[in-house]
């Protein structure tokens, strides 16, 4: 993005005091789930101490925690548990954090930096960082089947399932096969839609969908969150691919043009910049009529879609 987005947010936020608060939310809210997470990886001790370290080296690398913070504000619709709703929000950022270090190797995408800092690989060494993947995954299972997550059993086995259908060969990990073979073939827009909503967007509906579980609310409440949840996810990966386009490796903490280096096809490339912009105001406020239900309780979720209209990392 260009540089001037920080200073336009900055403006913004003088003129909306609502926005200024939703941006000191994100951050306590990240506060909070880092937190949980502090009390969840074990400290590193034993023979395998050195797994226990890479692990708490991947999750507390920094970032925005905008998985967590779905979880959280979609529970506050219901008003769900909050220490609830922080366990969850917790295994979805293992979860999210695990498929970071994978898609880093050099059998991914091969990145030595990830959020201003070496990549897991880089750190440690290649071993240790598929380790660490696979012990933030099965982390999070063991998180969500937990009786501190909610009392009832159901609802626990409902967490389990959909988020291994979010995560797996359906969801997630389907997407990045089909992003690894997007540098071999010309993808047009319809094809890429699935990779992001495969990729990217799968662990975003679970996000917003989750809390529908944890309430115990209706199938219309789960499907219309996961509606906004589409939107939200195919959003944030037009502006992270604006990133990449537009921003530089300083700003967004990570190598930038990786995209057009590797000769994957993108909406920006597809659509180019104008249309990628224009796309994503459509799907933002597709997104926010979609919260008008749920009134000042989705202020949050609201804000969330201008936030992302004007990230630079």
């Amino acid at each position: 993005m260009p540089e001037s987005s920080s200073a336009q947010r900055s403006v913004a936020e003088r003129n909306d005091p609502e926005l200024a608060e939703f941006r000191a939310g994100m951050v306590a809210a990240a506060s909070d789930v880092d937190g949980v997470l502090e009390g969840l990886l074990p400290q590193p001790h034993g023979l395998h101490g050195r797994i226990l370290e890479a692990m708490r080296y991947a999750v507390f690398a920094g970032g925005k925690r905008l998985r967590p913070f779905l979880v959280l504000n979609c529970s506050h619709l219901f008003g769900v548990e909050r220490d609830c709703a922080l366990r969850v929000a917790a295994a979805i950022e293992a979860v999210h954090t695990y498929s970071l270090v994978h898609d880093d190797l050099p059998c991914m995408d091969d990145d030595d930096l990830r959020r201003g800092r070496p990549t897991t690989h880089i750190a440690f060494d290649e071993a240790t960082a598929v380790l660490t993947g696979d012990g933030l995954l099965t982390l999070a299972f063991g998180v969500l089947s937990a009786p501190e997550t909610h009392p009832s059993p159901g609802v626990r086995c409902n967490l389990v399932s959909r988020l291994a259908q979010a995560a797996g060969s359906e969801g997630m990990v389907g997407g990045q096969m089909i992003d690894m073979e997007a540098g071999q073939s010309r993808f047009d827009f319809g094809q890429i839609v699935v990779l992001q909503r495969m990729k990217t967007g799968a662990l975003f509906e679970f996000c917003c969908e989750s809390a529908a579980i944890l309430a115990q609310a209706g199938p219309e409440h789960a499907e219309r969150l996961r509606s906004y949840a589409r939107d939200i996810g195919l959003l944030f990966q037009i502006t992270d691919d604006l990133v990449d386009a537009l921003g530089s490796t300083e700003s967004a903490g990570k190598k930038t043009g990786k995209d057009a280096e590797q000769g994957k096809a993108t909406l920006v490339s597809i659509l180019g910049v104008t249309g990628a912009k224009q796309q994503a105001r459509r799907l933002a406020d597709s997104a926010a009529a979609l919260l008008e239900p749920y009134g000042e309780k989705a202020n949050n979720l609201r804000h969330l879609t201008e936030f992302l209209l004007t990230r630079d990392a």
